[in-house]
């Protein structure tokens, strides 16, 4: 759009509950891949109250490693909720008192057959579409209103596990929305912090706390519209949080995940699968994809679609669409990223090496523009490459 208009993200903190189930999930992945490069896991998590379901289907080719996640899966959900800072009932959930339920399933034998052709090359685990996306508003490539939410609920959790401001508890949201003219950022138009808190704090006290401690560091005035508003607990106080103040699901953030709306999603959620799942691996590789080409400097923007049908290795489809701001042909951009990315199950996993205990980490802030960890597809080390393949 070239018109001015305000566009908004939000992001969640890893105390949330829908966070809480991922990281769950995301736990029990590490834990099969730690033992088995090659298991194959659909984990699903519940929290509610004081109660987690763990549930899914699982393949491993030495049946030890099976029986012993399951074994340990309540204490790695319990030690999920200590880290991100459950501590009792009165925080929200009690880490050593809680009912975990674990209902482990073998992978269906005609799913597993499917997805594995003659000669052993993986085709893709599903049929589905990913969408991967980077522009140059912020220096990791990502969306300014999502980049500026993950930072916001990131140093929420700081202070709060620092000491700084005790009286933070751990479940917590932010939303920002920012102003646009044309593809250019004019300013933050409003914040809304929503935090849990310790009990009988004054409200006006808690959104000075706050702005000081939170918002004003990461938002100086200059990049404030003369409009801006700032949205402390709006709703009041927020004392009863985590799993007792509501139920969590694995998968039920995707776009706080990604790239906070601003472009399309194909629907599929990632904590909780293997890197043979296409929705998780294909999408991490899109995202691979679109911030090389920015970084070269071959577009502003670029989002990409890639689809596959299940069982089938090739994708069916890739589609990239630089927004206007490409030097080059889109098309010439295609046939390009042909040339230089391996787009099938194997080549992803390989070229990204997802064979690896790496996902509790994404499953909380969002899992691109992480410069806080090393995650393989947020490097952009295949400029040379793309520049090459386009002469």
């Amino acid at each position: 759009m070239n018109r001015p208009y305000l566009f908004t993200s939000e992001s969640v903190s890893e105390g949330h509950p829908d966070k809480l189930a991922d990281q769950i999930s995301d736990a029990i992945l590490d834990a099969f891949l730690a033992q088995e490069a090659t298991a194959k896991v659909a984990c699903e998590t519940l929290v509610a109250d004081n109660l987690i379901v763990i549930a899914g289907e699982f393949r491993t080719a030495d049946e030890t490693v099976f029986e012993e996640v399951r074994s340990r899966a309540a204490e790695i959900a319990r030690q999920v909720l200590r880290d991100a800072g459950y501590r009792d009932a009165g925080t929200g959930i009690d880490p050593d008192r809680c009912e975990v339920q674990v209902r482990f399933n073998h992978q269906s034998i005609q799913i597993n057959k499917g997805i594995v052709h003659a000669g052993g090359q993986l085709g893709a685990g599903d049929q589905g579409l990913m969408f991967g996306y980077a522009c140059d508003e912020t220096p990791d490539l990502m969306p300014y209103p999502i980049w500026l939410a993950h930072q916001l609920v990131m140093r929420q959790a700081q202070l709060r596990k620092s000491g700084a401001l005790p009286w933070l508890r751990p479940d917590a949201k932010s939303q920002v929305t920012v102003r646009y003219e044309g593809h250019k950022v004019a300013g933050v138009n409003d914040v809304v912090i929503s935090t849990q808190i310790a009990g009988g704090l004054d409200p006006a006290w808690v959104t000075q706390q706050v702005t000081a401690a939170i918002i004003d560091p990461l938002l100086p005035p200059p990049a404030r519209t003369a409009d801006f508003r700032i949205w402390v607990n709006p709703a009041g106080p927020f004392e009863i949080g985590g799993p007792h103040g509501d139920t969590g699901l694995t998968g039920r953030k995707i776009i706080v995940d990604t790239y906070g709306g601003a472009c399309p999603h194909g629907g599929g959620a990632f904590s909780g699968k293997d890197p043979s799942k296409v929705d998780r691996s294909a999408a991490y590789m899109a995202r691979y994809i679109a911030k090389n080409i920015v970084a070269a400097g071959l577009a502003r923007r670029c989002l990409i679609q890639i689809a596959y049908a299940i069982g089938v290795a090739e994708p069916v489809s890739v589609m990239i669409d630089a927004q206007g701001t490409a030097g080059v042909p889109c098309e010439a951009l295609e046939a390009a990223v042909k040339k230089v990315f391996r787009l099938t199950p194997d080549g992803i996993i390989a070229a990204l090496d997802l064979a690896r205990p790496i996902y509790r980490q994404t499953a909380a802030y969002g899992h691109f523009g992480r410069s806080d960890i090393d995650l393989s597809w947020e490097r952009t080390d295949r400029i040379a490459a793309l520049q090459a393949a386009l002469g």
